[in-house]
């Protein structure tokens, strides 16, 4: 399977390839919804979306949305979902290619760092701006995603600094008094989502990925 680093086209090529006059399959009306609402949110422009306004969108009446999702809140624990489901599965795939651990934590970095240019609508959601007076349980469980995120790191942390205790030639490495895994890890995920938030309040303008490179080998070495 190809790396996934694009959820939008991934999306898309779930959507029929027949004229939209065509009727479509529940499932696949359940991912072009999903897909309108990703795309409106990535009007610069933080404007809460209703879901008068994506019905209008998609040419359908409420009634008609209501028919694949119970409610908003499901709409966006379906995009919620989706962004998991890729990041994690691009985590994994990091890992099993990269057997060092602090270069593992750069790749994972860099990834989360260059998921917003491609899917600026999908990191409101992540920074939960987008989830201003949703239902709470969205914020939670993008929180646990966070916190998920965080544990990876932390993993492939610990497994540098046990990799720095031994070289090829099994003689000891000085690792820092003060080293710990978790404490680089949290300061790790705190840039990331400080350089989302610094994206979305600049209406997608200053790119999370910019001067990553040398910012990252401050926080890792």
């Amino acid at each position: 399977m190809q790396p996934i680093d694009k959820p939008d086209q991934v999306l898309a090529e779930h959507e029929p390839a027949a004229p939209r006059a065509q009727r479509l399959k529940p499932g696949e009306r359940r991912v072009h919804i999903l897909q309108t609402l990703a795309a409106m949110l990535e009007a610069p422009k933080s404007e809460k979306i209703t879901t008068a306004a994506l019905a209008a969108r998609l040419g359908v009446s409420e009634a008609a949305l209501y028919r694949h999702f119970a409610s908003k809140a499901q709409m966006f624990e379906g995009l919620i979902e989706f962004i998991e489901q890729t990041i994690f599965g691009l985590i994994n795939q990091i890992a099993a290619k990269e057997s060092n651990g602090v270069l593992q934590a750069r790749a994972i970095a860099l990834m989360l760092l260059n998921f917003p240019a491609k899917n600026p609508g999908m990191t409101r959601v992540l920074t939960c701006e987008a989830l201003v007076g949703e239902h709470e349980r969205l914020t939670e469980r993008v929180n646990q995603m966070l916190e998920r995120i965080e544990a990876s790191l932390k993993q492939c942390l610990r497994l540098g600094a046990m990799e720095a205790q031994t070289s090829t030639q099994d003689t000891p490495v000085p690792v820092p008094a003060d080293y710990d895994p978790a404490v680089r890890a949290n300061l790790l995920l705190s840039y990331i989502i400080g350089r989302w938030h610094r994206f979305v309040r600049s209406g997608f303008v200053r790119m999370p990925a910019e001067q990553a490179d040398a910012q990252l080998r401050l926080i890792l070495q």
